[in-house]
C-alpha cells in the first residue's frame, strides 16, 4: 500500500470554478491511469492551490511504489499544475503483520 501527499499550484486558475475542474480532471486521470483513489484534502476555498492525497494497493510494496513514481511524474508533467511538494510513504503489510 502506499499514499502519496502533494501540494499543488495552480497559477492560471481566476476562480473555484476553474480550480474544481481542473482537480476533477487530475483525479479521473490519476484514477484511470495509476489506480489510485484520490481525494483533494486541503486549500478547498484557495483558487490556485490544492493538496491531494492518493492511496493505492498492490500485492508488494514494490508495486506500490511504482504506482506512486507513475503518480508523480504524472503531476510534474501536467502543464496547469506546478508541484510545490510531495511526501510519499509505501507500507509493506507484510513485515507489519505479527
Amino acid at each position: 500500500m502506499g499514499i502519496l501527499t502533494v501540494d499543488l499550484h495552480l497559477p492560471e486558475a481566476q476562480s473555484l470554478k476553474q480550480k474544481r475542474r481542473e482537480v476533477l480532471r487530475v483525479k479521473q486521470g490519476l484514477a484511470r491511469h495509476v489506480g489510485a483513489s484520490v481525494a483533494e484534502v486541503d486549500h478547498h476555498d484557495l483558487w490556485q492551490r490544492c493538496r491531494l492525497s492518493l492511496a493505492v494497493v498492490a500485492r508488494e510494496a514494490g508495486e506500490a511504489a511504482e504506482q506512486l513514481e507513475r503518480a508523480s511524474r504524472r503531476l510534474a508533467t501536467d502543464p496547469e499544475w506546478q508541484v510545490i511538494s510531495e511526501d510519499r510513504e509505501v507500507l509493506d503489510i507484510e513485515e507489519d503483520l505479527p
